[in-house]
């Protein structure tokens, strides 16, 4: 198999024969008492221990490293509402990224099943098998009501990928790109093209860091307060404005956040933004407007996209997998906005350190440093392990949502890099 240039479908269906996942035994299991101890009599014992106390099951089950990854296959991966056991080779992929970048146990469930409320009911069924779950590929509006209300009837982190892992890493970005320019957020024009999870969790997390103007975009035009046919979603960001099209919204923008459609993005745009804009254009396998088409018409932009051949992917890999290590690992009941915005500090933090070796050769050497071609942490960037998943638990106990007591955030950032140098090994 070629491990450069365009993936063939060829080899993607050979790659996927058989699935991308099993389950392998952790324990020994080769005599008669090993069997006695695997199962019965010997399992009598935890089993009495749990009912005592639910708290061991962390300590004598998987439960403690063991990620739901569930959807019903209504907005998978750019290809829309395809059916839940379609959907299934995302989810399995999804399960292998938990696992390769986080050490994280992933189970895939496919539901076929569209009413929110009975999504919800048997997410809350099956919880107590998990440790956190990984809500995935549900679309909007649905996927919001869903969130919440299952975040509130159990007691383990819930996500919604789609919504937050794209919006951490754009705002660690964000973060960055305000370092470099030298703005305040408080006073960017912020355009988000796209109202559905991804766009409105980002708009919310940028209010979070201080936005004041953001002109959010959907297939009917700009979001203002004048419109009559807007979700709760989406009225939440209705602003008194004037402009009524992406160009219109364009004039003036300090930055562009794209989660809509290829090609939407013109330079004449790009040249009617302000100076050191911030592009963003996520719609993948095609971007809203290309960095070619961007440099093209002016030099001073930091621009991103979801894509692995251009500089600054924003790539939901840096993201997922190190909330949910660091959740587990403190027992965590929730994901906090606290834990999501700890995540986005610490992965723009480590865009500023210095890029290992064993990075750069993995792109083609490129010399990586901090500045406007590199404000994003590349995802084979190992040591976002350590950094993402103890900001996380920190601020999980931080928050008084983590069960854990006498938390070592040193002792926990040395057992990851322990991770890290067994796998190198």
């Amino acid at each position: 198999m070629s491990h450069k240039g365009k993936v063939t479908k060829e080899e993607s269906l050979a790659y996927h024969v058989g699935g991308k996942i099993e389950i392998n035994v952790k324990t020994r299991c080769d005599t008669a008492r090993d069997l006695s101890m695997a199962y019965t009599p010997g399992v009598a014992h935890p089993c009495l221990e749990i009912e005592k106390d639910n708290e061991l099951a962390y300590t004598y089950t998987n439960k403690g490293n063991l990620v739901a990854v569930i959807t019903d296959g209504t907005a998978v991966l750019g290809l829309g509402d395809i059916g839940a056991v379609a959907g299934k080779p995302v989810m399995e992929g999804k399960s292998v990224l938990f696992k390769k970048f986080a050490g994280v146990d992933a189970f895939d469930i496919e539901l076929d099943e569209h009413d929110a409320d009975k999504i919800v009911a048997i997410c809350k069924a099956l919880a107590p098998t998990f440790g956190g779950i990984n809500l995935e590929d549900i679309k909007a509006p649905k996927c919001f009501e869903i969130e919440t209300k299952l975040q509130a009837c159990v007691n383990i982190p819930v996500m919604h990928d789609d919504q937050h892992g794209t919006a951490m890493i754009t705002s660690a970005g964000l973060i960055n790109a305000l370092e470099i320019s030298g703005k305040k957020i408080e006073d960017m024009k912020i355009v988000v093209s796209g109202a559905g999870a991804a766009g409105i969790a980002c708009a919310k997390m940028y209010k979070l860091l201080g936005a004041k103007k953001i002109v959010m975009i959907d297939t009917k035009g700009v979001i203002h307060s004048g419109r009559t046919d807007l979700n709760s979603y989406k009225a939440e960001f209705a602003l008194e404005t004037s402009d009524r099209t992406l160009e219109d919204a364009m004039n003036g923008a300090d930055m562009f956040l794209g989660l809509s459609a290829p090609g939407v993005v013109t330079g004449e745009m790009v040249k009617s933004m302000n100076p050191y804009p911030i592009i963003f254009a996520l719609a993948n396998p095609t971007p809203e407007i290309l960095p070619e088409e961007v440099h093209a018409v002016r030099d001073d932009v930091m621009m991103g996209t979801g894509r692995s051949d251009y500089p600054n992917q924003v790539n939901n890999v840096l993201g997922f997998p190190f909330i949910f290590r660091g959740a587990l690992d403190v027992k965590a009941t929730k994901v906090t906005e606290g834990m999501k915005m700890a995540a986005a500090v610490a992965l723009a933090k480590l865009a500023k350190e210095e890029v290992p070796a064993y990075v750069k050769s993995a792109y083609n050497g490129e010399d990586l440093k901090f500045g406007i071609h590199y404000i994003i942490p590349k995802p084979f960037d190992r040591r976002v392990l350590v950094w993402v998943s103890a900001a996380v638990a920190e601020a999980a106990i931080k928050d008084g949502v983590a069960r854990v007591e006498d938390f070592d955030i040193g002792l926990y950032k040395r057992d990851l890099q322990a991770m890290i140098d067994a796998e190198q090994k």
